[in-house]
């Protein structure tokens, strides 16, 4: 989709970012193209994970799915410096009305707080939750998605990134309290990275939420849809109560860069961005 839709400045809460985001490189920027927007339409899933997709019907759908039965969607844009202002807010609630589709657990976009990247500059994000991975697809299929990308996102963006991860141990609701702050951080590892390497790194990312008690919930995972991610390949999300407590992190950065020594060899890049 748009997949514009929970495990993991100079801060604790940078989780790894503002250390990070120093080795950022403009390798991460991607020229916008129609062909960056084709992936929201998730045909790789049809062919990848699942011959056909079934819509989820309402009779089946389960408000409250264990933990590890639900999938991350973010989708990151930018939108034009010259978009008139009613186009954005009519891109920002048709996507909102997404929420109401069956495939759909979880869904809120809006502006992005604040972005900790020295070279993407993206404006607004869409976060969901879907319970599987075939959801995912039947929400990125639907008509009503695929028309409010047409008609509301295209015309307006220069540029998007999407990331999508299978949750794992986490704990809470899939869905976001409302007033809800989150912090998104999304990593892209160095060339040649072997898996003892990756697993150190969701070692570190996952162990956080237990350094931090105003984590409410932390979900991370590793990215199945390479082709728009722009190299990015593990993606996390912390949910704190509000933005009060997100921000109350940044003033000890002791913790953070412990965790961060651990794992800088590992990484090119990080991107981290604060969405309420």
């Amino acid at each position: 989709m748009l997949c514009v839709s929970t495990r993991a400045a100079s801060a604790r809460t940078h989780f790894l970012s503002s250390s990070f985001t120093a080795t950022a490189t403009a390798t991460a920027t991607a020229s916008f193209s129609a062909a960056t927007l084709k992936p929201f339409y998730y045909k790789p899933f049809k062919s990848r994970f699942h011959p056909s997709i079934k819509m989820l019907s309402s009779s089946n759908s389960d408000p409250n799915p264990k933990p590890s039965e639900f999938v991350e969607h973010v989708v990151l844009f930018k939108v034009r410096q010259d978009a008139d202002p009613s186009a954005i807010n009519a891109m920002v609630n048709n996507l909102n009305g997404l929420a109401s589709l069956d495939p759909v657990l979880h869904l809120k976009a809006g502006p992005i707080a604040r972005v900790r990247s020295s070279s993407l500059s993206f404006t607004h994000m869409l976060h969901s939750r879907h319970r599987s991975k075939p959801d995912l697809g039947s929400y990125a299929d639907h008509p009503a998605h695929i028309s409010v990308v047409t008609n509301y996102v295209r015309p307006i963006i220069d540029d998007v990134m999407a990331v999508d991860w299978a949750s794992d141990d986490i704990t809470g609701s899939v869905i976001v309290p409302h007033g809800s702050a989150m912090r998104f951080t999304f990593l892209k590892l160095k060339e040649g990275v072997e898996e003892s390497g990756k697993n150190e790194i969701f070692g570190v990312v996952k162990g956080i939420k237990d350094k931090f008690p105003s984590i409410e919930q932390l979900s991370v995972g590793e990215n199945f849809s390479p082709g728009r991610a722009k190299g990015f390949s593990i993606g996390s999300v912390a949910v704190f109560k509000g933005m009060t407590e997100l921000e109350a992190l940044d003033s000890d950065s002791e913790v953070a860069n412990e965790q961060k020594d651990k794992v800088r060899e590992f990484l090119d890049s990080v991107l981290v961005l604060d969405f309420h």
